[in-house]
């Protein structure tokens, strides 16, 4: 009986896997040899591009096209016997190779290398069959490592050709081969399914049978996956070198070596994926892989560029292009999510088709294969006609971008299809693959997912589960949205230290730089805050924080060169705004994990501990960039003015691994809400409720400040105080803020969050006279201790303001919907509110633009900031005097509520 049906790996399981793996890399080692002496023989006979593509890749269509039946033979035969066979013939063409000398001769030799790639769809049906299925991914991954014989050749390969010739190459990768296969035979047993047929006398399904399973398109759908995740594996593999010498200008061992840097992570990460995909499923391990590969490729594929602008002092030109070390890590990055990509493809076919691994798998590897085949060719091709060695990955960015698109409108409809039939649970990890496989086999349900059930309302549900799911999405949105802030406020750092190292920079352009993030990130709110019923949280969050590695990457490169233009700035600048988008959609997403009781406090920690962003990063920033952080990866230093030495492209690059661990955890530890879902339409009715306005405004008055005094007061400290380097003390002031905010939720949910905001306001407002008070005598003291209290008490409002939020807007349906049901008032409150919470935000992020913009014209006008700072008093005022009238006074919405008496009225029309 296969080790598949039972629940531990069969007897010699072990060795029969890293024998396998060992082998499986000798004849990858084989299989990819001619990236390596094709070099050679191009120089030999002086081959065009496309002539040498034709050569490297002959060995890949040759591996490709005999994997279907080889891997019949597998199932039919016994893997053990085929593999061995397959090395044996293998090792023969590939010493025969070296007796080749004219183009014909060895596109035939080249024909009869490529059955080492063959052994890929033997292996796979070999090693399935002796492991349990919920250990077959891993199995399976460790298997698929052999990958790194890619890497082995590029290693070695080039010392033996420069030192003995090309040929010496073959003949020694052939015996090498010929020893494996030996090797392979005294060490591995027949795997169960062999073992159990002879022992019952019973004979193997033919070939004609065995192929009937490939009829079922969804097979070749899936192969299609393979297509990019191996086979563009294989062509990259093959074509580095050349680029690399190409591009570079490097020499044969070097780009062999270099090469491998791409090579070996895409192989032996392949385990790590099969681990992945067995414990959190392979649609999520093949979401992650299409989405970084898209953009690894797009950032690849743009070209060597010079631009010319016009400027009004005359042109002004500047170039862009990728170094090699920025290429390196690219590649690295690729290569490694591809191989996370490679194991979770092969994860699902011992699972749908255990009686037919070898066929599945071979026509799987087949396909696979043939993207090593023709993607070379490719590559070759669009050199030849356009010149342009980025437009590799150029291919590769529209290839693998159509198959996520693809993968993801299939897997939508799947998810809508279930969800009518209510059979959402049932969907299972690849849900296009749904219903088909062999008769009896029952596809396992995906582990991550929509939540189909949530009642965090109901004591029971909460306890019993719903609060540890909830707490686990508050504190991973909690991360991602500290970075958000970080990546979001880092202007307000970088442009002080701007001048310094030699950007020409006027006053009034700096407080630009540091306000246009403000003004970018405010306006993406108010299209974010929509977005999380749309697309759901769990997938918006990802990608959402993927999208700020585009400014952590980008103010890396510009601040380099002093002679970056100030539109780049800009630029940068404005991108640095989707960091401030993020919180609206955050926001918006965990206010329907929690219950009304809860969720004052649930809102505080993730706004309050995400604004702590901000702390960190004013903290960090300075420190960083005094250091070589990063290396010959970060690049060199910048000399100052005063001659010391600054790194100020880490203030991007340090952000860049924790972006890529907030994009994991987003990604396996969150959840969508399936009652959360709306559209735009659905949610579009609060625009015309009074409340939501008048909640913009008063959460413009506590968050905008906290936002607007964190990105303006650096600046502006060091203009009124240049005796002091206030940058030192800068992340005080958002840490105060920040932490008040986590912490005083509690107060809110306590008292009720008008009567708390009415007094923050005043508070404000003796704050702000005492920011006046100190300016005018000069005192940083004393102006620094009233700026502390102006954000600790903003981040008293924040909470504060928010929680009002639900007993508002319930008290708003009830009195605009009275003919609805109970329960359809409340959802109908509870998607409002998340609505409000999220176009609130939104509003009130401005406050990141008009505070220092509004710093910068005073300063401009009256050559103080006085001025600003008075027009800042007459709106808390203007706060205050609202909260009082609409919420918290006799009259007032929220008065009867907080006091735990019924409510009145509501003082305004919904």
């Amino acid at each position: 009986m296969s080790a598949t049906l039972t629940d531990t790996p069969a007897p010699g399981a072990r060795t029969a896997l890293w024998t396998s793996t060992v082998a499986f890399t000798a004849c990858f080692a084989v299989w990819t040899i001619f990236s390596i002496i094709g070099l050679g023989v191009k120089d030999e006979l002086g081959l065009s591009e496309t002539e040498f593509g034709l050569l490297v890749g002959t060995p890949i269509l040759t591996g490709s096209l005999t994997r279907v039946f080889l891997g019949v033979w597998a199932d039919q035969y016994g893997g053990r016997r085929v593999f061995a066979a397959v090395m044996v013939l293998a090792a023969i063409a590939t010493f025969l190779t070296s007796y080749a000398h004219t183009y014909g001769q060895l596109l035939i030799a080249a024909l009869g290398v490529g059955m080492a790639g063959g052994a890929f769809s033997v292996g796979v049906a070999y090693v399935s069959k002796f492991y349990p299925k919920d250990q077959q991914g891993t199995a399976l991954g460790i298997f698929g490592a052999g990958n790194v014989g890619a890497a082995v050749t590029k290693f070695v390969a080039p010392f033996v050709m420069v030192a003995m010739g090309w040929e010496a190459v073959a003949q020694v990768w052939a015996a090498a081969l010929l020893i494996m296969a030996v090797i392979f035979l005294a060490l591995t047993r027949e795997d169960p399914d062999q073992v159990a047929r002879k022992a019952g006398a019973a004979k193997a399904e033919p070939m004609s049978k065995q192929l009937l399973v490939l009829k079922n398109v969804q097979v070749w759908r899936f192969a299609l996956y393979y297509f990019f995740v191996f086979g563009a594996f294989v062509a990259l593999a093959l074509w580095l070198p050349r680029y690399l010498i190409g591009v570079y200008g490097l020499d044969v061992k070097t780009a062999g070596m270099l090469a491998a840097f791409y090579s070996v992570p895409a192989s032996i990460f392949r385990i790590y994926g099969g681990k992945m995909s067995d414990r959190y499923g392979a649609r999520a391990v093949m979401y992650t892989t299409f989405a970084v590969s898209v953009l690894c490729t797009f950032m690849l594929s743009y070209p060597p560029t010079t631009y010319i602008i016009q400027g009004v002092k005359g042109p002004i030109q500047f170039s862009t292009s990728m170094g090699l070390v920025p290429f390196l890590v690219t590649i690295f990055v690729l290569g490694f999510f591809m191989s996370l990509g490679k194991a979770a493809v092969f994860k699902h076919i011992p699972v749908y088709y255990p009686n037919h691994v070898g066929a599945v798998g071979g026509l799987v590897g087949m396909i696979g294969g043939l993207g090593g085949f023709a993607l070379p060719l490719a590559f070759g091709a669009l050199l030849d006609l356009t010149g342009v060695w980025t437009s590799t990955f150029a291919l590769l960015f529209v290839l693998v971008s159509v198959a996520l698109v693809w993968m993801h409108v299939a897997i939508r409809n799947m998810e809508r299809s279930a969800a009518r039939r209510g059979e959402t649970v049932l969907v299972p990890e690849l849900p296009e693959m749904q219903g088909l496989g062999e008769a009896g086999v029952a596809p396992p349900p995906r582990r991550a997912g929509p939540i189909a059930d949530w009642r965090p309302e109901d004591p029971e549900f909460w306890q019993t589960g719903g609060k540890a799911v909830a707490r686990r999405n508050l504190w991973v949105s909690t991360y991602c949205l500290m970075l958000s802030f970080a990546v979001w406020m880092v202007w307000s750092v970088v442009v002080a230290r701007l001048p310094g190292i030699g950007f020409d920079f006027t006053t009034d352009q700096l407080f630009w730089l540091a306000a246009l993030p403000g003004l970018s990130g405010a306006t993406l709110r108010i299209f974010y805050a929509f977005l999380v019923p749309i697309f759901g949280g769990r997938l918006w969050t990802t990608l959402s924080t993927g999208s700020l590695l585009i400014p952590a990457f980008g103010i890396g490169y510009a601040v380099q060169n002093p002679e970056t233009p100030y539109l780049i700035f800009m630029v940068l600048a404005l991108l640095c705004g989707l960091g401030g988008g993020n919180f609206a959609s955050s926001m918006a997403n965990i206010s329907y994990f929690f219950p009304k009781a809860e969720k004052g406090n649930a809102l505080a920690l993730n706004a309050g501990i995400g604004n702590l962003g901000v702390s960190v990063m004013q903290f960090l920033v300075p420190v960083v960039v005094t250091m070589g952080l990063f290396g010959l990866l970060g690049g060199q230093a910048q000399v100052g003015l005063d001659g010391t030495q600054l790194w100020m492209q880490n203030a991007g690059f340090v952000w860049i691994p924790l972006i890529i661990a907030g994009v994991f955890a987003a990604w396996f530890g969150m959840n969508d809400i399936l009652a959360a879902k709306s559209s735009f339409a659905d949610q579009a009715s609060i625009f015309g409720r009074a409340h939501t306005w008048i909640m913009c405004w008063l959460y413009t008055g506590t968050f905008g400040t906290f936002i607007g005094m964190s990105a303006g007061f650096p600046l502006l400290s060091k203009l009124a105080f240049p005796e002091v380097n206030a940058l030192k003390y800068a992340f005080l002031g958002p840490l105060v803020g920040a932490l008040s905010r986590a912490g005083t939720g509690w107060v809110a949910d306590k008292f009720g969050g008008a009567r708390v905001s009415f007094w923050v306001f005043a508070a404000q407002i003796a704050s702000i006279l005492g920011m006046i008070w100190f300016l005018n005598a000069g005192s940083f003291p004393g102006f620094f201790a009233m700026v502390v209290a102006l954000f600790f008490f903003s981040g008293i409002g924040n909470a504060s303001t928010f929680q009002m939020v639900p007993g508002i807007m319930r008290q708003a349906i009830d009195q605009a919907e009275p003919g609805l049901s109970v329960e359809q008032r409340r959802n109908q409150a509870v998607r409002e509110s998340a609505a409000v919470i999220g176009f609130t935000s939104a509003i009130a992020a401005y406050g990141a633009f008009y505070i220092p913009k509004a710093y910068g014209s005073s300063i401009a006008m009256t050559g103080t900031a006085n001025a600003a700072l008075w027009g800042f008093l007459l709106f808390y005022i203007s706060c205050a005097a609202l909260t009082w009238r609409v919420y918290s006074g006799p009259r007032g919405v929220l008065h009867d509520i907080e006091r735990g008496r019924h409510a009145p009225s509501a003082a305004i029309p919904a």
